[in-house]
C-alpha cells in the first residue's frame, strides 16, 4: 500500500497574549492509501488541530507533511487551498450546507472551482447523490430533509472531486444513535470502494467503526492500535473482500 499521509514531528503553538500552548508537541504518523482511521482524545489533546493540519486548513508551527507525495508543510495559503480542493472532501459535524441551495445545487459547489460547466456539475452531484441513497431528493433544500439526509448531501457534496482522502470530524455528533449507525454504514461502504477516511469522534461506538485508532493526550500520540473490535457491519464487509 501507498503511503498517503506521513507527518514528521510535527508540532504547533499557539501564541495567546503572554500565553504559549502547545497544541501538538511532536506528532509523527503514517497512514496508508485505503485506510480507515479515527483519532480520538480529551477535549485539548490536540486531534482537532492535527485534523485541520492534516486537511490543509493549517499549518504546522515545525516538523514537516507529506500529503500525497507532496509536502505540504510550509505551503502559502493559496497553495493549501489548492491541495485542498483537490485531495481532500470534508464532512463536518454541522453539515456546513447553503439554505438556500438545493441538495444537487451544494453537492455541485466545490466543481465551480474546478473549472466544470453547468451541465457536468450538475450530472456528477447527481450521480454523487445517488451514491449516498438521495438521488430523488435533488430538488430538496436542506430545511426539507432529515439531519440523516442533510449530512448525506454533506457526504456526497465531499466525494464529488475525487478526493484523496475523505475527512471527517464528528461526522454523527448532531444525530440521533439510528441516523449515526446508518451514516457510519454509509462511510464503511464508501472504504471498501477504497476511499481513504480519516475521522475524528469522541464516541468510542463510532470509533468501533474504523480498522484504526490513533488516541491523542496532551498533544502527544498515546497509542496507535489495529482495531480488533471493528463493528459488525464492517467485518461482515470486510470478510466478503476476502
Amino acid at each position: 500500500m501507498s503511503t498517503i499521509i506521513e507527518t514528521h514531528n510535527i508540532s504547533k503553538v499557539y501564541r495567546m497574549g503572554t500565553e504559549t500552548i502547545h497544541a501538538l508537541k511532536s506528532v509523527s504518523i503514517s497512514i496508508s492509501k485505503g485506510e480507515y482511521v479515527a483519532f480520538m482524545g480529551p477535549s485539548g489533546s490536540g486531534k482537532s488541530t492535527f485534523m485541520n493540519i492534516i486537511g490543509c486548513l493549517d499549518t504546522p508551527t515545525g516538523g514537516t507533511y507529506i500529503l500525497n507525495g507532496q509536502d505540504v508543510s510550509n505551503m502559502s495559503d493559496n497553495e493549501l487551498a489548492e491541495v485542498r480542493n483537490k485531495e481532500i472532501g470534508f464532512v463536518f459535524q454541522t453539515f456546513n450546507l447553503l439554505p438556500r441551495q438545493s441538495s444537487l445545487e451544494n453537492v455541485a459547489l466545490p466543481l465551480i472551482y474546478a473549472g466544470y460547466n453547468k451541465s457536468q456539475r450538475e450530472e456528477k452531484a447527481q450521480k454523487a447523490l445517488e451514491s449516498v441513497g438521495l438521488g430523488t431528493r435533488g430538488k430538496h433544500k436542506p430545511n426539507e430533509l432529515s439531519g440523516g439526509q442533510r449530512q448525506r448531501v454533506a457526504i456526497a457534496r465531499a466525494l464529488i472531486n475525487d478526493p484523496s482522502i475523505i475527512l471527517a470530524d464528528e461526522p454523527t455528533g448532531n444525530l440521533d444513535t439510528k441516523t449515526s449507525y446508518e451514516i457510519m454504514e454509509l462511510f464503511e461502504n464508501l472504504h471498501s470502494k477504497g476511499n481513504t477516511i480519516i475521522m475524528v469522534t469522541h464516541e468510542e461506538d463510532i470509533a468501533k467503526y474504523a480498522h484504526r485508532i490513533i488516541r491523542l493526550r496532551d498533544g502527544l500520540i498515546e497509542s496507535d492500535t489495529v482495531n480488533t473490535d471493528v463493528s459488525t457491519a464492517s467485518r461482515l464487509q470486510a470478510e466478503q473482500q476476502h
